[in-house]
Parts: C-alpha cells; structure tokens; sequence
C-alpha cells in the first residue's frame, strides 16, 4: 500500500514508527542482540506469557517422544528465537551491502549461482530462523529480482512499514494472490531486465477447501499451500529448499537444496511433499527455530478426508 493512502494520523505514525526502527538499526550489534533481545526474550516469557498455551500444545503434539523437561528446554529456547525476530527484522531499516553480507552467509554460492542465473526460479523456504534475510540474495546476486510473496497485514501502517523494511534494489514484495499474475506478467521481460527469484514461505496454514491435500507432518494431518508447485509446472521453473541456519544471535547461513529441477515428470503433489520432507527434517535438526507460536494446526482432518 502506497503512503498516500494513508490519513495524515497515519502517516505520522508511520514516519514515527520508521524513525524510532531506523536509529534502532544504527544501534552497536552488542546492544541490539545481547541487551535488547534478553529484554524482548524476558518480556515475552515470563511477563507477557506471549501464545505460551500455543507453544506448548504445537511442541507437543510434534514430539510426543520428549520428556516434559526436553520440551521446557526446547520452549524456552524457542521463546529466544522469537525475541531475535524482533532485533533482526527491525535491523533490516538500516541494511547496508556491507551489513548485509555481515548478518548472511551463502553457502554453496558459485554453484547456486551457475545453477539460477540467466533464469527465472522459485525460493520455498519457510518460518524458521530469519525468514526475512532470504530477501537478501539480490544483494549477493544483482541479475535477479527476489519477489517476496506474502499476505499483506491488516494494519496499513505495520503494512507500509513492512513494505520498507523488506523492499531493496533487488528484492520486492507482492501479495499472495496477485502472484500468479505477477509472475506471468513479467516472466518475458523479468523486472528492470533482472530475471525472477519467486520466494514463498510456504508452511503458511492455508484455508481448507473441499479438496485439500493433507500431507503427515510432525505427527500430525496437515495442509499446506500448493501455489510454488502450481507455478512451478505451469512455467516448468526449477524449485529450491531455501535452508536459514543460525550461527550466532544475528548471523545466518543461507543455503539451498534442490526440489524440482523444472523438467522432471512428477505426480500430482510430489513437489509440494519434497518440500514438506526437507522442512521437517530441518525442524527436527533445530526445533528451535521453527515459529511454534503460529496457530498451525487450526484445520483438522474428518474421517472421510
């Protein structure tokens, strides 16, 4: 949403609320990651008890093999991923090349490199680790346009605000329902001439229609959104397995992990239960740094589903 679609409160709000994130990612590294997210993390935690019932019934139901204190352990580890969010996702108002190339690490580069460029391509990652630093491959990579596709927030001014702090010179933002036709729009041309990096987080719950394909996931009937294998068939795009790793507060790896080669015949579903596969095996890997407070599971099978 463009800013001259806000009301004058609106606007002020907006120029307040981007002022305060942007002397905030000025702020030395220390303190925005060992002073600020402790207090996020203590807040969140034991003052505001923030989703604690969600947290705890999602951990749960996903690892009925841990001991209740393995799974304190893993909540409350959980609870400092979700403080370093916050720190990380405001950092980004003030992301420099430099900076950039501080916080992420590419691993696999040249060969991701060779293997994307001169093409159009699509990014399925997810809720885990910084999620939001995937925008930062156009840094890295400057032939290509990274599309975020997303579901734009309710509050116009938190949607503005966003709207800054995830579009760069390489990377732009497009709702999730416009994403078909945007691709299809610019696939020829690509944006700027830069060729497409399509990027969904795509262990979003989605709604449930009469057809849905349920797929078994951390122990649990789940739906997911088919939009990235849709795509992907329809424009024979390569798929990738977008891996964020966490190296210490604030420091990501980013590597990929290839799904569809855009030329492979697959069954109905194929791609989209690869996808599912190499999440939850990411999940297990580091529970932690999967978002356990999102409301993932608010669908549930019938018998005859």
């Amino acid at each position: 949403m463009k800013t001259t679609e806000l009301t004058l409160m609106q606007r002020i709000g907006l120029e307040t609320l981007w002022a305060c994130v942007r002397v905030f990612a000025a702020m030395p590294y220390w303190f925005k990651y060992y002073v600020v997210e402790n207090l996020i993390f203590v807040l969140l935690y034991y003052c505001l008890r923030y989703r604690m019932k969600v947290v705890r019934t999602n951990l749960r139901n996903s690892f009925p093999e841990k001991s209740d204190r393995e799974l304190a352990v893993l909540r409350r580890k959980f609870y400092y991923t979700l403080a370093e969010m916050f720190v990380d996702t405001i950092n980004m108002a003030n992301m420099s090349e430099a900076k950039a190339r501080r916080m992420l690490k590419i691993k696999g580069f040249d060969e991701q490199f060779r293997a994307v460029h001169g093409r159009d391509w699509i990014a399925m990652t997810a809720h885990f680790g910084c999620w939001e630093y995937c925008s930062l491959w156009g840094v890295f990579e400057r032939s290509q346009m990274v599309v975020a596709v997303y579901h734009p927030l309710r509050s116009v001014v938190m949607e503005c605000l966003y709207q800054r702090l995830r579009n760069y010179e390489n990377s732009m933002t497009v709702s999730m329902k416009e994403s078909l036709r945007f691709y299809l729009r610019n696939r020829e041309k690509g944006i700027d001439g830069k060729n497409l990096a399509m990027g969904l987080i795509a262990d979003q719950n989605p709604p449930r229609r009469p057809d849905s394909r349920w797929f078994r996931f951390l122990n649990q009937d789940t739906i997911f959104f088919d939009g990235g294998e849709k795509l992907a068939l329809r424009c024979q795009l390569p798929v990738y397995f977008v891996k964020i790793d966490r190296l210490q507060r604030g420091r990501y790896e980013m590597s990929f992990e290839q799904i569809y080669d855009g030329r492979e015949e697959v069954a109905e579903y194929e791609i989209t239960q690869r996808y599912v596969r190499m999440l939850e095996a990411e999940i297990r890997r580091r529970p932690e740094l999967w978002m356990w407070s999102h409301r993932r599971w608010k669908h549930k099978r019938n018998a005859s589903s």
